[in-house]
């Protein structure tokens, strides 16, 4: 049962996945993440936040991009290797046309500073976008057999590592990744 109190419904078929993941698609500008969220667990009630914060987790170490991962994984849940397509298709073929319009565009007009200040600032959205669902998820952690207070190191240890020493993510993941994996199933074992 979602946060809600609603329960949990699932799309009703590829089409539904394909509408819902290139709407999805075209909210984000910088990243869908924080929209994803938003979208997949309190309007659509796909998944409960704790499930989203799974699959984040799990497209976190994969290679490729996060929500890509999960529109995978989401369509594969529901319909198989069919739903995992239409999910894949519909989060990337509408930006992908828009993106080759806007970087024909962008070719043009690349030395106009109201352009590159316009950019700028929809940069800055976009890490509101982050921070604000990175706030709705802190809730889950509650839950995490770590704990809250573990789960809070956790994330500021790889913060100053990312942002204070400049470390790079993928080295970050590699060391602090098999750290918490290991943590959890300590705690978890009978």
């Amino acid at each position: 049962m979602p946060e809600s109190g609603q329960p949990l419904r699932q799309p009703q078929s590829c089409g539904e996945l394909f509408r819902v993941f290139t709407l999805l698609a075209l909210q984000g500008f910088g990243g869908v993440l924080a929209v994803a969220q938003h979208e997949l667990v309190e309007r659509q009630r796909w998944l409960t936040r704790d499930e989203f914060l799974e699959m984040l987790s799990v497209g976190q170490v994969l290679p490729g991009p996060n929500v890509v991962n999960i529109s995978l994984m989401i369509g594969d849940r529901f319909f198989g290797w069919r739903g995992a397509a239409s999910a894949l298709v519909g989060m990337l073929a509408a930006p992908l046309v828009l993106m080759l319009a806007l970087a024909m565009l962008y070719g043009r007009f690349a030395d106009d500073p109201r352009v590159s200040g316009a950019l700028r600032g929809m940069g800055a959205v976009s890490a509101g976008l982050v921070l604000a669902m990175a706030w709705k998820l802190v809730g889950s952690l509650k839950k995490n057999p770590l704990g809250l207070t573990t789960c809070l190191a956790l994330g500021a240890l790889t913060v100053g590592l990312v942002v204070g020493m400049r470390w790079p993510l993928a080295w970050v993941l590699a060391g602090l990744g098999p750290i918490a994996i290991g943590l959890a199933w300590w705690k978890l074992r009978p």
